[in-house]
């Protein structure tokens, strides 16, 4: 099978450089592709010394689900890895990992596990710990009452998709967040599997102040509002949250007390943004762009499409 490799990217020069090196290393890759948003740095200089394949973009086009699936045409190869500018390959052999239950057959999707990176606090170590454990296994839509919403979950920093299985589903959708998510759901609903390949890891994570949680759980609420089918399927998203934030307090009483109060209100706000974006469907565009973290996207022409139910 054929491997594209693609890359969105916006201003990464910090970043671009050390993971190309990285790359071009890794022998099963066909093609990379980086789709750039107008970067106004060096990120394009930096991209044509690995001699890579770059499309541009206005900036304001940018969107998850639409500039990946753009990427997923461009490629044309049999599979399509998708990660972020931000992410360190942890070893030579990650996307050969990954790949490997496609190549066999017995999934159309896999996702890497992710581990924060060195200087991480337990806010950004601990969800990684709870959403991606050390065990690599499979999830189909039969199992959805052991999983719940997790049955769905994937993580476009680092996963593989079978390009034959999107086409069935018409690709990735417009979306405001979470691309991931709703293609993984409806090709389970199709009937395929997801693996989570513990194996083929990454090293990735992010520090959000409270008003950007409040900013991200604002829209992933919108857009689980904006598609009721998916809770129809599942259940609702917030037992898994209760479960991760449960076990991440039962952690900060272990290992530092003190930061009770910070994850008190990092929770609130994560959760009072979940339940705003869910009833923001009913706003006007203008309320709705003002609690989001992409204000871009209520001015795009993607902007009131949305994945059918």
């Amino acid at each position: 099978m054929t491997i594209g490799l693609l890359i969105p990217t916006y201003n990464a020069e910090n970043e671009l450089d050390y993971l190309l090196n990285s790359i071009v290393k890794m022998k099963c890759i066909s093609k990379t592709l980086i789709i750039d948003s107008s970067s106004n740095d060096s990120t394009l200089e930096i991209a044509k010394k690995f001699n890579v394949t770059v499309h541009s973009i206005p900036k304001n086009e940018f969107n998850h689900g639409a500039t990946r699936e753009l990427g997923r045409k461009l490629l044309g190869t049999d599979i399509v890895v998708m990660i972020t500018q931000d992410v360190m390959f942890y070893n030579e052999d990650t996307i050969s990992l990954l790949i490997k239950p496609i190549e066999d057959g017995k999934a159309v999707v896999a996702y890497a596990r992710q581990i924060a990176r060195n200087n991480a606090d337990i806010f950004e170590i601990f969800p990684r710990k709870f959403n991606y454990p050390a065990i690599s296994h499979f999830r189909c839509l039969e199992e959805k009452q052991k999983f719940g919403v997790y049955t769905f979950f994937c993580s476009d920093s680092c996963a593989a998709y079978l390009s034959s299985a999107l086409n069935e589903i018409g690709g990735f959708p417009p979306v405001l967040t979470h691309e991931d998510y709703f293609v993984v759901a409806r090709l389970l609903q199709k009937g395929y599997k997801i693996a989570y390949v513990a194996e083929a890891k990454i090293i990735h994570s992010h520090r959000y102040t409270i008003i950007e949680e409040f900013q991200r759980y604002y829209d992933a609420g919108f857009v689980r509002g904006q598609n009721p089918w998916v809770s129809k399927i599942v259940g609702k998203a917030e037992g898994r949250g209760r479960d991760l934030s449960y076990a991440m307090l039962q952690e900060i009483i272990a290992q530092n007390i003190l930061l009770l109060p910070y994850f008190t209100i990092v929770t609130i706000a994560k959760y009072l943004g979940f339940k705003l974006g869910q009833i923001a469907v009913n706003f006007s565009p203008q309320v709705q762009m003002l609690f989001s973290s992409q204000k871009w996207y209520w001015k795009s022409k993607y902007f009131k499409r949305e994945i059918n139910s």
